[in-house]
């Protein structure tokens, strides 16, 4: 069996977050009353080492080839590291202009903040990172109320950043001027109906509106697989102008991993499916923001898909960023599942028209 064509059996087998893997674990926890900390939890902050190989090529059946949809690949990395706590990255967030300072979480409530290190405009590594266990109110890890660890989603607000737990579908917020990730969260209230979306395809993406858009001082929820009625992806709206419901049109079993708002207006929603024949599709479709309201129905046009013939995993994380030429830049970044036959990449794009 060739190398592609065994990474790509392990991978449809392992593959992301869906329910395959994660439904043991959510079984030997509701079983267990003495569990408090999912199995790959940090208790303290602690400086851990990732090491990085590159990604020459997004297709290495076609080296040659750069331009994937309306993307063109920049570089990419595979992350390892000897720490345990390392991976399951569920969300990403730079924390500065440059693409370079960035704040991740793991789905079993772990902070990870670092920097990435370039070369003529690629990526090379990580540098500086740290592992922190997420703290609630009480300043203790939040892991040790069981469920509460299911960590998911991630926005920012300046300092404020929101954090979506789908087990439980609660919001908290945490007050980063306040200490950074050693800072302790709150539950924020939310709509009821977010409490009744499924267990394990819940609150999936977050994205806070800012100043000068459209709904700006809206923080926007997207469910992974809540369906409507009509079968379409239910997401909300969050304080802000126009509090309220929206739907995100489904199409092709494609489900909800993660979204960013671009300066442009336009939200991008990162989705993913799974199947045993095929293994794991990846798009990124557009959606405009001015087009959502309470009640509406949105969708837009697919600006990119990959599938398992590419450099690709369980990718549940995107941001973006705009270079000094004024280039804007997507980073994904793919959650392991803390699996030995998944990997943990780290990959950009430039947006291109």
């Amino acid at each position: 069996m060739s190398t592609r064509q065994s990474r790509r059996s392990f991978v449809s087998h392992a593959a992301a977050g869906f329910s395959t893997l994660l439904a043991p674990r959510l079984a030997h926890a509701q079983s267990s009353p003495k569990q408090t900390q999912p199995e790959h939890a940090v208790n303290e902050p602690v400086g851990i080492e990732v090491n990085a190989r590159p990604i020459p090529f997004f297709e290495p059946r076609d080296r040659s080839r750069v331009r994937f949809g309306q993307l063109a690949y920049r570089s990419g990395l595979v992350l390892t590291s000897p720490h345990r706590g390392f991976g399951g990255l569920s969300g990403f967030r730079f924390l500065d202009d440059k693409g370079e300072r960035f704040l991740a979480l793991s789905d079993q409530g772990t902070w990870f903040t670092g920097q990435i290190r370039y070369a003529d405009g690629r990526m090379t590594g990580l540098d500086d990172v740290e592992a922190a266990p997420m703290l609630n109110s009480e300043g203790r890890p939040i892991t040790e109320k069981r469920l509460w660890y299911d960590t998911e989603s991630l926005a920012r607000d300046g300092s404020l950043v929101y954090v979506g737990l789908e087990r439980v579908n609660q919001i908290m917020r945490f007050d980063f001027a306040r200490g950074g990730t050693r800072a302790r969260g709150e539950v924020i209230a939310s709509p009821s109906a977010i409490r009744k979306l499924p267990v394990n395809k819940g609150l999936e993406a977050l994205v806070f509106v800012p100043k000068g858009q459209p709904l700006a001082g809206t923080l926007i929820a997207l469910s992974e697989r809540g369906l409507d009625a009509d079968g379409n992806l239910v997401a909300f709206l969050i304080g802000g102008p126009s509090p309220g419901q929206f739907a995100v049109r489904r199409t092709e079993k494609f489900d909800i991993s993660d979204a960013v708002l671009l300066s442009s207006g336009e939200l991008l929603i990162l989705e993913r499916k799974f199947s045993w024949f095929t293994g794991i599709d990846i798009r990124i479709r557009a959606l405009q923001l001015k087009s959502i309201a309470p009640g509406a129905l949105v969708d837009g046009p697919e600006l990119f898909r990959a599938d398992l013939g590419h450099e690709v995993d369980n990718m549940e994380g995107i941001d973006a960023h705009v270079t000094a030429d004024g280039e804007t830049v997507l980073t994904m970044v793919s959650d392991d599942n803390f699996s030995l036959l998944q990997r943990t990449l780290l990959l950009q794009f430039t947006l291109v028209e």
